[in-house]
């Protein structure tokens, strides 16, 4: 198959492109180079079709889609950025740039979508109360923040919750911008594939990580800014007690997951979306994963910092049995491997 990448050239894209050509599917690249993650031009793909243009740019998608048999759409902005005033700039490369590719595979009759999601469409994950069962804890306010008192109570009887694995089937909950944007390209997605009976398969990455992340940028996630502390001799600043659970999973599992889509989502019902976890399945703490870095970098130790980001949420960890079940992926890296490869890989400038 030839297979358009949108945000080719980026973090997950370029492992996705090196994992399709090996594969022996054809590969054609658009990616604007956006500063935020580009602070230098990438090196081009071997034996990739390239096209540098944004995804917002009707003409240029249009140009992309000839002859292509599916598209991953990987290009987005990522993170938390610096604050709300980052909101027009999340929008208009997620949503608008969403919008304007789906109607170019509406145009050019591309049927096939592996879309980018991400965890953070669930807000917080999935907890119990001993009296209450499974409840949802709203967000947690400034006062408790500050207070130190970060995990979220039954918001029944206030009683500690145990966090667990939440599945696909989680009610929606976006607690900042980057989440919202991440939700509405699914539901762009679900609307596109019923008004063109076209199939779509939606991996929700959990932390992902690995060779090749940007560095010194606000807009990387937790794993990039621990590593670029270490690469300029300082310690990992850990936010609020370390305590929070993510399920960190490698860069190059991801890539075999939007293999392992890309063969399942002909299989899809005609007009349909379905969503997928795509976690390692081994939850961890941001503080562990900062003393794993550290260690295996050689120092200096993390620093618990107690501050913390009114966006965040506390816990968040993924059931991918349904990408198991279903399509037949697993992860493959494992925590202390994974991270004993990141501590000393290339990064690149963000």
């Amino acid at each position: 198959m030839l297979i358009l990448v949108t945000g080719g050239a980026g973090f997950i894209g370029s492992h996705l492109v090196t994992a399709l050509t090996a594969a022996g599917h054809g590969v054609r690249v658009l990616d604007a180079l956006l500063p935020a993650a580009h602070r230098t031009p990438p090196p081009r793909p071997e034996g990739a079709d390239w096209r540098q243009a944004d995804v917002r740019d009707a003409s240029a998608v249009a140009d992309a889609l000839h002859g292509v048999d599916a598209v991953c759409h990987q290009a987005a902005m990522v993170g938390l950025g610096k604050d709300f005033a980052d909101a027009p700039a999340y929008v208009g490369c997620n949503d608008l740039g969403t919008a304007v590719l789906l109607a170019g595979m509406a145009e050019a009759g591309v049927r096939r979508l592996v879309l980018a999601g991400s965890m953070v469409v669930y807000g917080e994950g999935r907890y119990e109360c001993s009296r209450h069962g499974t409840v949802r804890p709203g967000p947690r306010t400034p006062a408790c923040l500050e207070a130190g008192r970060f995990e979220p109570p039954c918001p029944h009887c206030g009683e500690p919750l145990a966090p667990g694995l939440v599945d696909e089937d989680a009610p929606a909950d976006p607690r900042n911008v980057y989440a919202a944007t991440k939700l509405a390209q699914e539901h762009l997605a679900a609307a596109w594939a019923r008004a063109t009976r076209g199939r779509v398969a939606v991996l929700r990455y959990h932390n992902v990580y690995g060779p090749g992340m940007p560095r010194d940028t606000p807009y990387a996630g937790v794993a990039s800014l621990f590593r670029s502390a270490l690469a300029r001799g300082e310690s990992p600043r850990v936010f609020e007690d370390g305590g929070q659970r993510r399920d960190f999973v490698h860069v190059r599992d991801v890539a075999g997951a939007n293999l392992a889509a890309l063969d399942g989502v002909g299989g899809l019902v005609e007009g349909g979306l379905r969503a997928y976890n795509a976690g390692s399945g081994q939850p961890h703490t941001v503080g562990e994963m900062a003393a794993a870095l550290a260690a295996s970098h050689g120092g200096p130790k993390p620093v618990v910092t107690g501050e913390f980001r009114l966006g965040d949420v506390r816990h968040i960890t993924a059931s991918s049995r349904r990408l198991r079940d279903e399509l037949g992926w697993k992860a493959r890296v494992g925590f202390g491997e994974g991270m004993a490869e990141f501590a000393s890989a290339a990064l690149r400038a963000g």
